[in-house]
């Protein structure tokens, strides 16, 4: 297939990069600094191989791509972002054209559902860093990432197969999944830690706050009768796939990379907050992902520093 990575960070920039290394035509879509930096040096590509220099169409606009029936749009951006990516893809892309989530969330995949009736996501693990223009960092080698895919709103299909085929041919792991959101809520779970992650001070009031967060999401999801694997069957798809570069400086995730970065917006309401979504939709009380899901609003708003707030005084009044 032919790919249009849209939202060239740093997922979609390890993903593009290494469609791109594998012989698949890849157009990247991204913004700003970060599209400038990419346009006038290619998009350097830092593995456990070395760093590469991807020299692929960019823009940042679906305007701009030449849609074809083998196109295939990966759809990478934070989730916060996916409804102006997706006013963008409607406006020029053919209704036919297969749309692959693989964003933080679960939330992107009904939307893009609205508008592409071939809509497939993708369960993503893998450690990627983006802090600076016209660079991305897969954390992870020789595998850079597992890539697993299913059908929206369920199953697996030809179009599947070829998806998980290509993410191969580029070096990911990546299976088929018949019940593909059962893995992406699993994800959520995790990513619910991502504001305190970003917001809060490490530490052992950090990880009980996580934990405690964690718990919350655990809950509504089963009041709410939502399918999800376990942790274990989570922890044995990753086996010792995703190996840690050693080399690399500890960093964090996509949160604490917006709060780097200063972007002034983050995705956490669609990480911890989705489950204060669901908690209110389902009447089950979820203060500790409001907790995170507010911190996190006030140091983006603000300006703060990421990891600079205490955790014990909220332990304590949750408590």
């Amino acid at each position: 297939m032919r790919w249009v990575v849209y939202g060239a960070g740093a997922v979609g920039g390890v993903v593009g990069g290494h469609l791109h290394l594998a012989g698949r035509p890849t157009t990247l879509v991204a913004r700003g600094a970060h599209l400038a930096a990419i346009r006038e040096g290619g998009l350097r590509l830092d593995t456990g191989g070395g760093t590469h220099r991807i020299v692929a169409p960019a823009t940042d606009t679906a305007a701009d791509v030449g849609w074809t029936d083998d196109t295939a749009v990966l759809l990478a951006v934070k989730s916060h972002q996916a409804a102006a990516a997706l006013d963008d893809l409607a406006a020029h892309a053919p209704p036919t054209t297969t749309v692959v989530c693989a964003t933080n969330g679960v939330a992107t995949e009904s939307a893009a559902l609205r508008r592409f009736a071939a809509t497939y996501a993708v369960c993503v693990m893998l450690p990627a860093t983006h802090l600076e223009p016209g660079l991305v960092v897969a954390r992870c080698h020789p595998v850079p990432g597992i890539l697993d895919v299913g059908r929206i709103p369920h199953g697996t299909d030809d179009r599947t197969s070829a998806i998980a085929a290509d993410l191969r041919a580029a070096g990911f792991e990546s299976v088929e999944r018949d019940d593909v959101m059962a893995w992406k809520r699993r994800k959520l779970l995790m990513n619910v830690a991502n504001g305190v992650d970003a917001s809060f001070a490490p530490g052992p009031d950090a990880d009980e706050l996580a934990e405690v967060a964690r718990a919350e999401g655990e809950r509504v999801l089963e009041v709410a009768g939502l399918t999800l694997v376990s942790a274990d069957d989570d922890r044995r798809r990753r086996g010792d796939v995703l190996r840690r570069r050693p080399e690399l400086a500890p960093a964090g995730g996509s949160t604490w990379q917006s709060l780097r970065r200063g972007t002034g917006d983050t995705e956490v309401d669609y990480l911890a907050g989705e489950v204060v979504l669901l908690g209110r939709l389902h009447g089950i009380p979820t203060p500790a992902c409001e907790a995170v899901v507010a911190a996190t609003r006030r140091l983006t708003i603000g300006g703060g520093v990421p990891r600079s707030i205490g955790a014990g005084a909220l332990l304590t009044r949750l408590r």
